[in-house]
């Protein structure tokens, strides 16, 4: 844990007490704050209880002295309107922040230039964040891996100078940590997507820009320029005199580092060389993961690892479950959970990767359904719809694809792998990449990803990847 000093004898409110709420709490506790929590779950509240924290309807407390609101990410901050607990500590002066924030300013009362890189984008963050934290810990780093990939920052170890923390961030936690400040932060990309919590693609932008604006002054900047949006953003932090590392999967930079022919390549000052190189590397398949790794890469140099070490780690790097994951595979069929792609632009990245595709999409759908996915149909040689989404995405496919309404991804997995098995192609792949989000079905994309391997390790014949 890492005690947060920084409001040490004063009172912090607590709202949201799931994983990163109740971590924060008991870190602001440890570290001498006066801490009340509440949430609206009753066994939240009954496990803050028992870990020792008091608890209080934040509507009935005193706000004259609370110093500031301890907000977890998952609670709306703007939109589509505040919180009542933000705006009763708006309204009483109390500043709204969330666990980064706490951790930024513990690391700068600790150890100020500790290598801390923050990691953002609609796609990719999280294999973003796990790659980096791999690459260090497989060059003999110290290194600890948190934030919105599953483990609450405070829960980490306390920074220190020869101590990694990379760390994922959503577009709801950096809105909620004014001043961070990484050694090296990542904004990979940016998509339509959280428009319920930020209103517009152009606010939901703006929030993810302050990660890399923020980054310290002989740190680094590392910014993906494939879209219209981040390579604006890199203008703008350029400007500012940060130091920008551009990064592209799409075409050669003149200054940066970028993807050609399964190759990372950093270029200045017209000349340009091979930093590593990802074929044959199969967690690292596609474009999107190209961009990714380049992202990773280019985190690993500005703390000082050399390209033998990136290479090194690369190809050691065993990936993440449910993005592009393989799972099986039963003769030439390949198995593929691309579950944590909840949104159309995630799930072009792994129907960019493969060829001859049996698609399992659907569940509760997103704006723009897969309508955007029309130039990757030709590569799908049927579809298997499942969920609320399935009578849309078959209107969309329509006299383009073949389907098959399955409804559920058991019959799914079962259609699929019956038809891939029969179809005599050289590399048939059966792959689960919803576009949608999971809710209908199942509690998250985890779920629905796990429930999907558990089928396909039960066919017969299929031999799991190892």
């Amino acid at each position: 844990m890492i005690p947060v000093r920084s409001f040490a004898g004063k009172k912090v409110a607590v709202f949201g007490l799931g994983g990163s709420g109740l971590a924060s709490a008991q870190a602001l506790k440890v570290g001498g704050a006066d801490v009340v929590g509440f949430d609206d779950s009753a066994a939240s509240l009954e496990k803050a209880k028992a870990a020792g924290i008091a608890t209080e309807d934040l509507r009935n407390i005193d706000w004259s002295g609370v110093s500031a609101l301890l907000l977890a990410p998952g609670v709306p901050l703007t939109h589509p309107e505040p919180h009542w607990s933000a705006k009763l500590a708006k309204k009483a002066g109390a500043e709204v922040i969330g666990d980064v924030e706490l951790f930024c300013r513990e690391r700068r009362a600790l150890a100020p230039n500790s290598p801390f890189v923050a990691i953002t984008g609609t796609n990719g963050k999280s294999t973003t964040t796990a790659l980096i934290h791999h690459l260090l810990k497989s060059a003999g780093r110290a290194a600890d891996l948190g934030g919105n990939i599953g483990t609450a920052v405070l829960t980490l170890e306390p920074p220190a100078a020869d101590r990694a923390h990379v760390v994922e961030c959503s577009s709801y936690q950096i809105d909620l940590a004014p001043t961070i400040d990484p050694r090296v932060g990542i904004f990979i990309n940016i998509s339509e997507d959280h428009l319920d919590r930020h209103g517009t693609i152009e606010h939901y932008a703006a929030v993810k820009e302050r990660l890399v604006a923020g980054v310290q002054n002989d740190g680094a900047a590392v910014i993906g320029v494939d879209d219209e949006w981040c390579a604006a953003a890199a203008e703008r932090v350029a400007a500012k005199g940060k130091n920008v590392v551009r990064i592209s999967a799409r075409r050669r930079l003149p200054d940066g580092i970028y993807a050609e022919e399964g190759r990372i390549v950093r270029a200045a000052g017209g000349k340009s060389e091979t930093i590593a190189t990802l074929d044959g590397i199969g967690s690292l398949r596609g474009v999107h993961n190209a961009q990714n790794a380049c992202c990773a890469a280019a985190s690993a140099l500005a703390l000082g690892l050399s390209p033998q070490q990136i290479q090194a780690g690369l190809r050691s790097f065993p990936g993440l479950a449910h993005r592009m994951e393989q799972v099986g595979r039963k003769g030439a069929v390949l198995f593929v959970n691309d579950s944590k792609a909840t949104n159309a632009d995630s799930s072009a990245q792994a129907l960019a990767s493969f060829t001859d595709m049996f698609w399992i999409a659907g569940g509760k759908p997103k704006t723009g359904g897969i309508t955007s996915l029309d130039q990757f149909f030709p590569r799908v040689r049927k579809a298997y719809l499942i969920g609320e989404a399935a009578e849309e995405f078959a209107r969309t496919l329509d006299g383009k694809v073949p389907y098959e309404m399955t409804g559920t991804i058991d019959r799914a997995v079962e259609a699929s792998a019956r038809d891939a098995a029969a179809s005599g192609l050289k590399e048939p792949v059966v792959l689960l990449s919803p576009a949608c989000a999971s809710f209908d079905q199942f509690r998250n994309f985890e779920v629905r990803g796990d429930h999907f391997r558990e089928l396909v390790l039960k066919l017969p014949g299929v031999a799991p990847m190892k």
